[in-house]
């Protein structure tokens, strides 16, 4: 069993009240992959306090030195990769082929941020008594990142890497749920160089977060995470700091009358199944013309029973448990829910026992509705699980109407044939995010992310593109007259 630790003003150290917390493997209830600290406010008083110390240190450091730390954090992250693996699974329930891809991208996102330290520069005008004014862009000083627990790595990486590149420290409050991978992040850091001072870590649950997005010391909060945990933090940090929101989803895929069927199908098993159902981006909803739309739930449900459910670890498994015993609840009761209002369960929807490759976790089989309406709660409520709902549309203008008719727009998907019909849906869809003939699930790490409506504030871009950079730093105008 691991024994965690906060890293606060530079040192790994166990939460002021003593308090601690264990996380088990969610496919096997006996493994306890570790016990780790359940921190308080004072525990985030205390790294905010450091961190400001760091961050005028940090902020005078080189631009290539700080390119470099993030640099040699992927190298040591990329020499880990296995253990890191295996970790990945026990800790957070993904298959190995999906820990494999998440701890290979990590690196690529550290050397991505560490190119974007050598572009942050400003513009001069001309000045009307014949000098000049020019912008300079600074760090805000200390930045709190919030991170969920489905990417533990992938996340933390697209917020910390670019909060560093720009000069500034971070206070990081990963899920309880992943507190491990959140600290080999750290350990990756500062193997690299970092300042011990320049990055702290709380573990814990919500008094954490609660606090780190409330003290005004810090210059900027970014969050990933629900809707409504997104909400409390917008509230804390008031209008004059910085607040950056990621939430929720309810992903919907248009499948047109001109969709092959069996690729359609492919689509959307890989955004509703992959991962446990467990992204934000993950597909929820199908929308299917009323003209393929029994033969496509036929094959959709055939494809979630074919699904093999078991520990990660395991060559054979395509799908691993639900990450926690709240999703396992969770997951249920959305089933129940459905069928108490009137959707019809086409297959799954329940839990799986022990056996046949699977522990004693928090194993399901893959819940496909059809004959669900808009008003239906799992047709408007975000489930994160692998729950699928089926409505019928008559045409592209119904299917759109669905499609936008949610208090959510992280990511939208069609798939057809006809190019017009799929540009005039990327126009009139309201989602950040829009996908023609791809899963909902799955993104550049070159392209902006971001959604509309309840999905995120709308204020700065993740992952990349010109206004990523722009929400770690804070512009300054330079007026200089001649002498």
């Amino acid at each position: 069993m691991h024994q965690g630790l906060n890293f606060v003003g530079g040192e790994w150290t166990a939460a002021a009240s003593g308090t601690t917390f264990r996380r088990r493997n969610p496919a096997s209830l006996d493994d306890v992959v570790g016990e780790f600290p359940e921190s308080s406010a004072a525990d985030v008083e205390a790294a905010v306090a450091g961190a400001v110390e760091g961050a005028a240190l940090w902020a005078a450091t080189p631009a290539e030195k700080r390119a470099d730390v993030l640099e040699k954090a992927a190298r040591w992250l990329e020499e880990r990769a296995g253990e890191l693996v295996v970790e990945l699974v026990r800790e957070e329930g993904k298959t190995r082929a999906e820990a494999a891809m998440e701890v290979s991208r990590t690196p690529r996102n550290l050397r991505f941020y560490a190119a974007e330290a050598h572009r942050i520069d400003g513009t001069s005008f001309p000045a009307g008594d014949g000098g000049i004014v020019y912008t300079r862009r600074e760090p805000v000083g200390v930045v709190g990142a919030i991170t969920p627990w489905n990417f533990p790595l992938n996340i933390p990486s697209r917020k910390i890497g670019p909060a560093l590149a720009a000069g500034n420290a971070v206070v990081f409050k990963p899920s309880p749920v992943t507190p491990l991978l959140a600290q080999r992040l750290v350990e990756a850091l500062l193997a690299g160089g970092l300042p011990p001072r320049v990055v702290a870590m709380v573990h814990g649950g919500a008094e954490a977060g609660a606090a780190l997005a409330a003290d005004e010391r810090v210059g900027a909060v970014t969050f990933t995470g629900s809707t409504a945990a997104g909400r409390a933090v917008h509230a804390a940090v008031g209008p004059s700091r910085r607040c950056q929101l990621e939430m929720g989803g309810k992903n919907p895929v248009v499948v047109l009358d001109d969709a092959d069927l069996d690729r359609a199908a492919q689509i959307i098993a890989k955004g509703a199944f992959g991962l446990s159902g467990q992204a934000c981006t993950g597909t929820s909803r199908v929308i299917a013309h009323e003209a393929v739309h029994d033969e496509l739930l036929e094959r959709v449900a055939r494809a979630a029973e074919a699904r093999v459910v078991g520990d990660g670890l395991r060559e054979d498994v395509d799908m691993g448990p639900l990450a926690a015993g709240f999703q396992l609840e969770k997951f249920l009761d959305y089933v129940r829910i459905g069928e108490e209002e009137g959707a019809k369960l086409v297959t799954g929807g329940r839990r799986l026992p022990a056996g046949h490759g699977r522990g004693d976790g928090y194993f399901v089989r893959p819940a496909v509705f059809a004959g669900v309406a808009p008003e239906m709660r799992i047709a408007r409520e975000e489930v994160f699980g692998p729950l699928l709902a089926f409505q019928r549309a008559s045409g592209l203008d119904e299917a759109i109407a669905l499609a936008n008719g949610t208090r959510y727009g992280l990511s939208a998907g069609i798939v057809t044939r006809d190019l017009d019909r799929a540009l005039e849906f990327a126009r009139r869809s309201e989602s950040g995010l829009v996908k023609v003939n791809q899963p909902t699930s799955g993104m550049a790490m070159t392209v902006p992310f971001g959604g509309l409506k309840d999905s995120s504030t709308q204020t700065f871009k993740e992952q990349a593109g010109p206004s990523m950079m722009l929400f770690y730093t804070q512009e300054k105008s330079v007026y200089i007259s001649p002498r």
